[in-house]
């Protein structure tokens, strides 16, 4: 897929890039240059590869730190809602902004 001065230029329009004449050619090689990786890559047959949680897995067993889920704060809710302008039942009252 190899894009066109055209598509270069559409796509600096829509990032909000001002981009000089003479920077134009260059973008247009590298975006070209990345989407030749992206091609080289979607021709790999991937099928039956499982997904890795970390490229060390490939090469190593690695233990995941997990923390337990566990409460370590206390209900705070009341303190936390002291300094409000209005509270009901535990919620937030704001002004209506959109009608």
């Amino acid at each position: 897929m190899a894009l066109t001065p055209q598509d270069v230029s559409r796509i600096a329009h829509l990032a909000r890039l001002q981009l000089s004449p003479a920077e134009a050619p260059e973008m247009l090689a590298q975006l070209n240059g990345f989407f030749s990786i992206v091609e080289q890559m979607r021709a790999v047959d991937t099928s039956g590869v499982e997904p890795l949680y970390t490229p060390l897995s490939a090469v190593q067993e690695v233990q995941l730190r997990l923390r337990e889920d566990a409460v370590t704060e206390t209900d705070q809710r009341e303190r936390n809602q002291a300094s409000a302008p209005a509270v009901e039942a535990g919620l937030f009252l704001v002004p209506r902004v959109v009608e």
